[in-house]
């Protein structure tokens, strides 16, 4: 289905995944804003018929995606996916019974806008190119090392007391890498059993490694995302929205030789494109600490002596009863 109709289809199954990605990352952060975390904390999650929902609905927006993408172009369909974050703030926002702050829908324009800005220049120049499989096993490994720093710092900044702004955003970090990563293992897997990898067609463990790689990314990635909620909902999720087309941008840059459009505007608008989701997360980070609270108690009602006599009208009372006894006191 090409011209207009498969545009059209495009459009809808787009909005299909990005609305299936939003309702994950919303039923995501309100399992992960319920647990108290420990060593039961994994075990206790898979026990949750939630989680499975929001597995279901990220499995369902990533074939949704996949199909967009056969019906449309990818300028078209990851712009388009991009409105995550703006579909899932309002949502999380009324689950939580609280308003959008500005602070917020003006984070959330930026991030996009950036994010937007910044798949129009890193796209692939050349589609079905892929990894040999000695790439691949070389950005696999040092995708897990980078993984590993960026949990563990999240881990370190929570511990220093980061508990609402920012914790959270190296685990959201990994997550996006992960995903992205295991965009690119699939193409090689794909071109793999097509028997058109670039090198040579592997042996059938060597292709099983690699739908193994690509499983322990995919379960990662979500696990991490999982993870990174507990901070809130908005920064994380925009973190991962970026966090996954730089990983996509850079392999491809370093090893597809594929560059950025429009040669050295393209590197222009790709570092504005950056700075600007930035300070879009920055805000978002900010904004999720404004929301509104329960209004604390009067100070009155506070302070740890006896209550203040009312004054009484009746100048005919005698003084001792207009001052507690010790008895009434409490």
């Amino acid at each position: 289905m090409n011209g207009p109709d498969g545009t059209v289809v495009a459009v809808l199954l787009s909005l299909v995944s990005t609305a299936g990605y939003a309702f994950a990352a919303v039923a995501q952060s309100r399992l992960a804003s319920s647990s108290t975390g420990g060593r039961g904390a994994l075990r206790a999650l898979l026990a949750r018929g939630q989680w499975w929902w929001a597995v279901g609905l990220n499995a369902a927006g990533a074939l949704a995606h996949v199909a967009a993408l056969h019906y449309g172009p990818l300028t078209l369909v990851q712009p388009l996916g991009a409105l995550t974050l703006v579909a899932a703030l309002p949502l999380g926002a009324y689950c939580a019974r609280r308003r959008v702050t500005r602070a917020e829908w003006r984070g959330a324009l930026l991030t996009l806008a950036g994010l937007v800005a910044l798949v129009s220049v890193t796209g692939p120049a050349a589609p079905g190119d892929a990894l040999t499989l000695r790439e691949a096993l070389f950005v696999a490994g040092a995708t897990a090392l980078l993984i590993a720093a960026l949990a563990s710092g999240s881990r370190y900044g929570a511990l220093r007391g980061g508990r609402r702004r920012g914790q959270g955003l190296g685990h959201a970090a990994a997550s996006g890498v992960a995903s992205g990563v295991g965009s690119a293992l699939t193409q090689t897997l794909t071109a793999a059993l097509a028997r058109e990898l670039p090198g040579g067609a592997p042996a059938w463990w060597q292709t099983a490694l690699v739908a193994v790689l690509i499983s322990a990314f995919a379960v990662g990635g979500l696990l991490l995302s999982q993870a990174s909620y507990r901070g809130g909902l908005a920064a994380p999720l925009a973190v991962v929205n970026l966090s996954n087309p730089a990983a996509a941008a850079v392999i491809g840059v370093a090893l597809l030789g594929e560059t950025f459009r429009a040669g050295a505007w393209g590197w222009l608008v790709a570092g504005v494109a950056s700075l600007a989701a930035a300070r879009g997360v920055v805000l978002l980070t900010a904004g999720a600490g404004t929301a509104p609270e329960t209004p604390a108690p009067s100070p009155v009602v506070a302070t740890s002596g006896p209550p203040l006599p009312t004054p009484r009208t009746d100048d005919s009372a005698p003084a001792a009863a207009q001052a507690p006894t010790p008895a009434a006191v409490g």
